[in-house]
Order: C-alpha cells, then structure tokens, then sequence
C-alpha cells in the first residue's frame, strides 16, 4: 500500500452557553479536606458544591490536590459571557418592502441567469435589480457571482429600506438540508461583520418546495444562522459583542406549524452550541468531574423528563469495568461514568434507545505518547466529541419531549494520561462482560472506555444503541474532515441514521464491517488485543467494539473524528447532535 505522509494516531482520534469551572482546596496535618466548587453558566445560569471530602492518606490528599489543581491550571477562568437572543418570525412579505439591516436571498445557479442584456431572468431578482437600478445584475456580473455553493456578495445600497442586500449562493440546485444551513450561517457571520440587529432571509426560488420541504428549510436556516452568528469567545480577553436580534424568513409559509420548527430549531441550534463550548473547553478547565457536572445540570434543568446518575471508581469496579478503568489508572482526575435517562411525560414506551459517547477530556496517548506531526496532541481536548454529541442530544430531547421513546445517554469520562499508575502496553485488563483484552498499544483508549460503556448500556435492556467517537485517525485519513464513518451490522439501523443525518445536513458514509479483518485481532494471551495493523484500522476498531454488543441489540458505531473539528475556524462543530435528534425523533410515537 501507499504509506501515510505522516504517522497516524490509533487513537481514538485522528489523531448555549458559557462553561465556569473553579476550585479550591485547603489541607490540615491529619487530614485532608477538599472544598470543590463547580460554577457553570450556561443559558440560564447554575452553580453546585461537592461537599468536602476528607482524606486519611497523606498521598491520597496530595494527589486529590493535584487533581483540584488542574481546574486552575495556568490561572485560566472562563469569562462570564450572557448569550444573545435571537427572535425568528415566518413572514409573507414582498421582498422590496422589507425595512431592515441586511437583506440576503438564497440563490441557485439557475436563479442568477441572466438574458442577453445581461439582466435577471427570476422574477424575485429582476425585481429587486429593477428597484436598484440594475445595480445589483452588475455587482454580480463584476464579481463572477455565480450561485455556487460558497459564494456570497453584499452590498450597501440606496433606495431600499435595507441598507444591505447579499446574494448567496446554494450551488446547482438546493435540495439538501447542508446547503439552506449553509445559508443561514453566511447570513449570521455577515451579521455579526456589519454589526447587524435585523435581517431578513428569502429564497429566489421556493414555489418547488413541498410543504414539509418549507418546513424543514426553515428549520436548517434557522439553526445556521444561530451557528453562524455565534463565537466562543469565553477564554478571550476581548471579544465583538453579538448585536443580530431578529430574524424574518420570508416566502416559505407562516403558521403554527412554521412557529414549531421555529422552536424546534432554537433546540437544536442552542444543544449544538452547548456542544461546542464543551468540545472546546480545554483540558485544564473541563475535567471528568466538571463533565459530569454538566450532565447534572441538564438532568436539573428537564428535571420532568431526565434523570441521572454519576458512577464513582468504587462503583465502577462493582460493575467490573476493569477496561474502562484501566485507561482512567494513570490520571490524577478521578474518572467519572455519566448516565441520564429521558422517560417521557405519560404514556407507554414503545423503543428503548441508547446514545453512548467517547468520554476522553484529554488523551495524551499514555505510554505510547502521541508524537510527530499529525499526531494532535495539542488538540486531544476533541477526544470527547462523542460525549458532547450525547450530552448535546440529551439537552435538546429535555426540551422538545417526544413521546413513546426511552432513551439512554451514556459517557465513560475520564482521561489518558501517564503516571507510575498508568495502564502499559502489555497489559491485560478484563472488561465488563467478562473478555480480556491485551493492551498493545496504549493509545487506542477510547475503544477501551467503549466496550465497558456499551455493555452497560446492553444491560440496560436497550433494544437500539448508536455510540459516537473520536476513534481512529484512519477513519479521518479515509473520509476527510466532512464526513463521519458509519459501522454497523444492521441494515434496517443504517436506513434509520442516514436519513435521520440527511435531514440533520451532516455528513455521514457507511464503511464495511469486513469480518475477515478480526483475525489481526486476536492475542496469544488473551481473547483479542485492542489494535490490529496499520490496514484498516478504523473497521478493526470497530470489530473490536462489536465484541460488547448483545447479538440482539442493534448497534451502530459513528466515528466522528473527521468532522468533530473545523480546522478553519480553529472550532469544535458540534457535529452529531442534530441527526442524534433526528434518529430519536424517527423511533418516537
């Protein structure tokens, strides 16, 4: 085979809305007594004490203290920053009567065709150019504006009552979710830019769409245009405050059912920006502790429909997650086993789903450190984007309450660190469900942490399970920083996620589960190892998970470590969370 251009992290990785954390710890000559304080402000606001702990070792105090320690690493506290509020409204409005900030019209390549005087052809366009003075047929004609998907132009112009009109471009033809969300978070930054309150958002073209096309349009612009209008900007020191107050999305309906995908979206769109701010916490400020605390204050906040529980070491090995607990080893931060539960108000269950998460709030690689280029370590504080996307959708699910669905939401927190503790290659640890495994390689943790979160959430008694992570720098090398990998043995399940994402407008591409590929897995001493070769690592990961799935569970892997990252934008995207959402919703009553 052709070699990598640079080494490839087995790792677990390719390798709204404000998150606090603070902590402080004080120690007497006998004893030890640890004063933790989480402060988290998220939208509404939340603070919990951990009541103190005492310790009769002197080593066990001193290490506590390091662990504390690492909340506030380096001085580090987030900014307290009070999100804006964006109000949308559905209107039926002619579009030059629209008074306002920014105008933006969503345009294919069709729309912006013009006739030989090099004028518009769409109706919508030749108005608007007609009541400009033709002055925007010529802007796009000096910029190439083409419609392509991308590609934007705004003017400031007279004799509006807008003082800016932006075309945008949706490419061929807009038929996908991608391409109106797309839109919306052109729209949001463009805002942001000129220091807009108000815009308005149209299609050139919408008489196409159908009813519940109107609908799900709505939707995607909506939730782009929160996404696009929002930075986290918690660990700057300076920071240009958001002014976008309002939205109208005119020309696609009005109505009760436009004003529930409206809020529908507002959902989703505020799920997926708790997840980001959570993905890009830094390591030192967002600890297994700090993690779980969130899923606490979700489970508070829709206390009606969630409920949760934190597992301690103590219980964990109860259960014998000796493969989870055996990644945790190394770390002064205690590991921290998430699991809330959305029942929904009245009426019977008809499914029973889990959603489990990679749960890794630092991945050094242990033992084997990760080093070289391409091997991020400086961004392994993403080793969690699995968990985001769960704790993300649990958010979402507390606030839009579907009916007829029990759902699960499981996270092993912990991290990968090295210490004299630490797991070695070599070693051998004994999962949940009773396998053992040959550790040949340290950094392939995630898969570890996985296998006893998956039999837990088995036995639950589940009858669906999609679990997400930052699994392999296989999967990132063979499907790009856009598209996450799918795994699984169902099709029926693979039907359910794919249309479920091609409504979210994420990315997803189904991989083969090539069973042949399990022989490079096995140990001489024990039941597998927990890395095969270099070839096709991202399936071996996932053969390696399918070992602590029931046979009558259906399951799904999705390996998110292409997309959990927006390079560009130095981000997390909070990738998962809306076709999570979606999948639940399809299984709901």
């Amino acid at each position: 085979m052709i070699p990598f251009p640079f080494p490839i992290p087995i790792c677990e990785t390719s390798s709204p809305f404000t998150l606090v954390a603070s902590a402080s710890y004080s120690s007497a000559s006998s004893c030890s007594s640890v004063f933790t304080r989480f402060r988290s402000k998220p939208l509404w606001g939340f603070s919990v004490s951990v009541a103190p702990l005492c310790y009769y070792s002197s080593r066990r105090a001193k290490r506590m203290a390091h662990s504390i320690a690492h909340a506030t690493l380096g001085l580090s506290q987030p900014n307290q920053i009070v999100p804006p509020k964006i109000s949308f409204a559905a209107k039926e409005i002619d579009l030059v009567e629209w008074k306002g900030d920014i105008l933006a019209i969503g345009v294919t390549e069709k729309d912006v065709a013009k006739d030989e005087s090099s004028k518009f052809q769409n109706p919508i366009l030749q108005k608007l150019d007609s009541k400009l003075g033709g002055l925007l047929s010529e802007a796009s004609s000096e910029e190439d504006f083409t419609g392509k998907a991308g590609q934007s132009t705004i003017l400031r112009v007279p004799g509006l009552g807008t003082k800016r009109v932006g075309l945008v471009g949706l490419g061929p033809a807009a038929l996908a979710t991608a391409a109106y969300c797309s839109l919306g978070e052109t729209i949001g930054a463009a805002a942001k830019s000129a220091q807009a309150s108000n815009v308005a958002i149209a299609l050139a073209t919408s008489e196409t769409l159908s009813a519940d096309s109107k609908l799900t349009t709505v939707s995607a612009i909506a939730s782009g245009t929160v996404l696009g209008t929002y930075e986290d900007s918690r660990f700057k020191s300076e920071s240009k405050k958001p002014t976008l107050t309002s939205v109208d999305i005119l020309g696609l309906g009005t109505g009760p059912e436009i004003e529930k995908k409206l809020k529908f979206a507002e959902s989703v769109s505020s799920a997926v920006i708790f997840g980001i701010n959570l993905v890009n916490a830094p390591a030192n400020i967002l600890t297994p502790a700090v993690l779980a605390e969130e899923a606490k204050r979700i489970a508070s906040l829709y206390s009606d429909v969630l409920t949760t529980t934190i597992l301690n070491v103590e219980q964990c090995k109860e259960l014998k997650m000796g493969s989870y607990l055996g990644v945790a080893a190394a770390s002064a931060n205690p590991p921290h086993f998430i699991h809330i539960v959305y029942k929904p108000l009245g009426g019977s269950v008809k499914t029973k789903l889990a959603l489990v998460g990679k749960g890794l709030t630092f991945d050094s690689g242990g033992y084997n450190i990760k080093t070289g280029p391409g091997c991020l370590i400086e961004l392994m504080k993403f080793d969690m984007g699995g968990s985001a996307a769960v704790l993300g959708a649990a958010k979402a699910l507390g606030q839009i309450k579907p009916a007829g669905v029990e759902v699960h939401f499981i996270v092993a927190a912990c991290e990968n660190m090295i210490s004299g503790t630490g797991m070695r290659p070599g070693d051998i640890v004994t999962a949940s469900n009773g396998k053992t495994i040959e550790v040949n390689n340290t950094d392939a943790e995630g898969r570890l942490t996985l296998a006893d979160a998956l039999v837990y959430a088995c036995n639950q008694g589940v009858e669906k399970i999609v679990d997400l992570a930052t699994l392999t720098g296989a999967c990132r090398i063979a499907l790009g920083s856009s598209i996450a990998g799918v795994f699984t043995p169902s099709d029926d399940l693979a039907k359910e996620v794919l249309e479920a994402s091609d409504v979210a407008g994420e990315k997803l591409w189904r991989m083969p589960l090539e069973e042949s590929y399990w022989e490079s897995m096995k140990s001489g001493v024990a039941d597998m190892v927990n890395t095969g070769g270099r070839p096709g690592g991202s399936i071996t990961a996932a053969l390696f998970l399918k070992q602590f799935v029931d046979e009558k569970v259906q399951w799904m892997h999705i390996d998110m470590a292409g997309p959990v990252w927006n390079e560009k934008k130095k981000s997390a995207t909070g990738f998962g969370i809306s076709t999570l959402v979606e999948w639940v919703l399809k299984n709901s009553s």
